[in-house]
């Protein structure tokens, strides 16, 4: 059985360390010397990234030249060694993964979907945030709809380690578009009671993000009305919605 924790990093990253029959890996290591004392002198077995910004590769070359360790991830960044496209399939610490492309935050960035018997577990870096999505620093709002919609449509039981503890802002937000959503209401005071503890809002479900996050909601009726009132078409497509919410919550 796969053992997963995250290792704090910066303000509000997450290094998540990956522990499995001997062999420890990370992914999106920003800075290489949380991982180094969460290692405790065992041996780092390889690296997983998900794109290309600082603080998701930073820690990448000090860990290497320690370690002579394999990095996984997009062709696009520096020192990965097994690089990553679309619909590849790896096996990762023996767990059998399939990469996928989610272009929107960055056009580089990969999600990775790792199965371990029944359970599945979903790396997707800064595309699909605990209540919320990635900024659309590279990419389109069409690229980020459809890099969602490809991540929503993943079992409801799949486990989601994005990396950045955003949630309570991201929540925030969510309630804003639907106030009255009670599945909503009761997540934000679940996520405010773990934050009070110093606790992870960590990892989150596919079935929990469908519920209460809305950027993958841009079907329901709720939301869509709150983006016309924030200056969305009356015919506007789901693309649409999509992109009034996001520049929306860039100024919340």
């Amino acid at each position: 059985m796969i053992t997963i924790r995250p290792i704090p990093a910066f303000n509000d990253n997450y290094i998540w360390h990956l522990q499995q029959n001997g062999e420890h890996w990370v992914v999106d290591p920003g800075d290489a010397a949380p991982v180094m004392r969460a290692l405790q002198g065992e041996r780092l077995s390889g690296i997983l990234l998900t794109h290309h910004h600082f603080d998701h590769t930073g820690g990448v070359p000090a860990l290497t030249r320690t370690f002579d360790c394999p990095v996984y991830g997009p062709a696009t960044i520096e020192g990965v060694t097994h690089p990553l496209t679309d619909g590849a399939d790896v096996n990762l610490m023996g767990n059998p993964c399939t990469v996928m492309a989610v272009p929107g935050h960055t056009l580089d960035h990969i999600a990775v979907l790792m199965e371990d018997g029944r359970e599945r577990y979903l790396f997707c870096g800064d595309t699909l945030f605990a209540g919320g999505c990635g900024r659309l620093f590279e990419g389109s709002p069409g690229q980020m709809h459809e890099s969602l919609a490809r991540l929503a449509a993943l079992p409801p039981h799949t486990r989601v380690y994005c990396t950045h503890e955003y949630t309570l802002a991201n929540l925030a937000f969510a309630l804003a578009v639907e106030p009255d959503n009670q599945q909503l209401v009761e997540r934000k005071r679940a996520a405010a009671a773990l934050r009070e503890r110093d606790e992870p809002t960590l990892p989150s479900t596919i079935a929990l993000e469908r519920a209460t996050n809305p950027f993958l909601r841009t079907d329901q009726p709720s939301v869509r009305a709150r983006a016309h009132q924030q200056g969305a078409p009356d015919t506007a497509d789901a693309v649409e919605i999509f992109a009034t919410l996001r520049q929306w919550k860039d100024v919340f």
